[in-house]
């Protein structure tokens, strides 16, 4: 077996969370950073975390953001409209 082939193992690596929990394990790096542990992930936790993966959360919140303008601007649309109806309907009446 050749001795330069495999790489080094550290029996302490230490692992780091993004939440602040650290720990440590075996591996063939010395520190490992994560962002989510045991500690902080939904499903050990029991609480509802949104896990953000390239901007997937900034999106939707964009794209929900965007349609409720959209919507108010429907609306106005339609209530300027209405108004113009109106608008005209009194001055046939006046006549």
């Amino acid at each position: 077996m050749k001795k330069s082939l495999h790489p080094t193992y550290y029996s302490s690596a230490k692992v780091v969370c993004a939440c602040g929990n650290s720990f440590t394990t075996g591996s063939t790096r010395e520190e490992i950073h994560v962002e989510i542990c045991s500690a902080c992930h939904p499903f050990y936790t029991g609480k509802q975390k949104l896990v953000d993966t390239a901007g997937r959360v900034e999106k939707f919140q964009k794209r929900m953001k965007q349609a409720e303008t959209s919507v108010k601007l429907h609306i106005s649309k339609k209530h300027k409209l209405t108004k113009k109806a109106e608008a005209k309907a009194a001055k046939k009446v006046e006549k």
